[in-house]
């Protein structure tokens, strides 16, 4: 081996070509529950390959003259419904399933906004585009529109999440600025429903509404509580933003101070004397340096 070469070689992981092969020589490595033709996400699906054709492929690998099928068992249910007999699949070198069935990114909302109004945008129509979809046209219509009136920064913030659409028309009623608060709350609260939006919108004063004039109003929720919960979401707010400036630094300052006391622990004479005249102290050393994380160290 040249001083240039590399000690590591990356190994291929499919085959070079396509293979297109009959769906009957493809077996599943899991059944299908009988329910699943009734799913919503299997409609879209078959809708999809009806409008558009199989936009990714099936994945599989050889099992001797058959081939087993990693990833795709939907997709081959459906082509097999459809009576269509052959299709093109992509052929791993590797037989397992776990890196095709576990990583999964599904598409969120604004994702899903995003790729209707490019569909718009390249002359795609509407109907076209609700039969891919398995929507009605008011549905599509609503997607195209989904962040009208939504700030670029807040639609930045919820870009990858997995947000309901009803959710930014709560969020519409907010100015840019506490679209962006409200957006950084879902977050660190990891919750995006409706039900948390609508209380952020309750707690939101009336300067930071687009419409300021108009009274707010919330099911079951009274003015008086409403103010209350306006006084206590700018708490909130204040010690979430206190939270994020010394997060950093005192993470690491727990990380170096665990490290510290595992490395006291295996001193015998340190021991000894926690031992002898400190044994609550040796009690919770133990429980800082044997904690999996500084998270829990932290705790009380």
């Amino acid at each position: 081996m040249t001083s240039n070469e590399s000690p590591f070689r990356l190994l291929q992981g499919f085959e070079d070509k396509y293979a297109r092969l009959p769906v009957s020589a493809l077996l599943p490595l899991k059944s299908q529950p009988s329910c699943v033709k009734a799913t919503a996400k299997y409609q879209q699906i078959a809708a999809s390959i009806r409008e558009v054709g199989l936009v990714e492929p099936p994945v599989v690998s050889r099992a001797g003259g058959l081939f087993s099928i990693l990833d795709g068992h939907i997709r081959i249910d459906i082509l097999k419904d459809l009576g269509i007999s052959e299709v093109d699949c992509l052929v791993s070198i590797d037989d397992e399933a776990f890196t095709y069935n576990k990583r999964i990114s599904r598409l969120s909302v604004v994702q899903e906004h995003a790729m209707v109004v490019r569909a718009i945008a390249r002359g795609v129509p509407d109907h076209k585009i609700a039969k891919a979809l398995s929507l009605n046209v008011i549905s599509v219509r609503r997607r195209a529109k989904l962040l009208d009136g939504i700030c670029a920064e807040a639609a930045a913030l919820l870009k990858d999440k997995q947000c309901p659409m009803a959710m930014f028309e709560v969020l519409k009623k907010m100015r840019p600025m506490r679209q962006i608060e409200a957006a950084e709350l879902l977050i660190n609260a990891n919750n995006f429903s409706v039900a948390y939006a609508s209380a952020i919108l309750a707690g939101t004063p009336h300067t930071q509404l687009i419409d300021a004039r108009r009274p707010k109003k919330i099911t079951g929720v009274t003015p008086a509580a409403m103010a209350r919960m306006e006084t206590e979401l700018a708490r909130l707010q204040e010690s979430i933003v206190s939270i994020q400036d010394t997060y950093g630094r005192e993470h690491l300052q727990l990380t170096v101070i665990k490290a510290y006391v595992a490395k006291l622990l295996k001193n015998a004479r340190v021991v000894r004397y926690l031992t002898q005249h400190r044994p609550s102290f040796l009690q919770e050393f133990r429980t800082i340096a044997e904690a999996s994380s500084t998270l829990e160290s932290a705790l009380p």
